[in-house]
């Protein structure tokens, strides 16, 4: 059901990989610098607008990992382990908005 897949440029050499798992997905993972580090403007530019997406999302998992503790799951079961991810995830949703909301709150 994806429609894009983004990574980092790790995930440049994984192609096949990632056609395996969500075959109708665009992929827009980052590429990789050429030899001796250069690379030009627009792919530069493909690169960095990537990046901003992904920073986006990374960030909100690292609030979750950050305070609520889900560095490590202990084994729980499935479902408890997957309800307890959504939650904190609209947790962390909630907190990074906070700002927002407190802003329209106020008279």
């Amino acid at each position: 059901n994806e429609q894009r897949v983004y990574g980092d440029s790790a995930y440049a050499s994984q192609k096949a990989l990632i056609r395996g798992k969500a075959p109708q997905a665009k992929d827009f993972t980052n590429q990789r610098t050429r030899r001796c580090g250069v690379v030009d403007q627009t792919q530069r530019s493909k690169n960095r607008n990537k990046s901003r997406i992904r920073a986006r999302v990374e960030h909100l998992f690292g609030v979750v990992k950050r305070l609520w503790g889900f560095g490590k799951v202990r084994y729980r079961g499935l479902q408890k382990n997957a309800t307890r991810a959504f939650t904190a995830l609209a947790l962390a949703n909630i907190y990074l908005a906070r700002g927002r909301l407190l802003g329209q709150m106020r008279p």
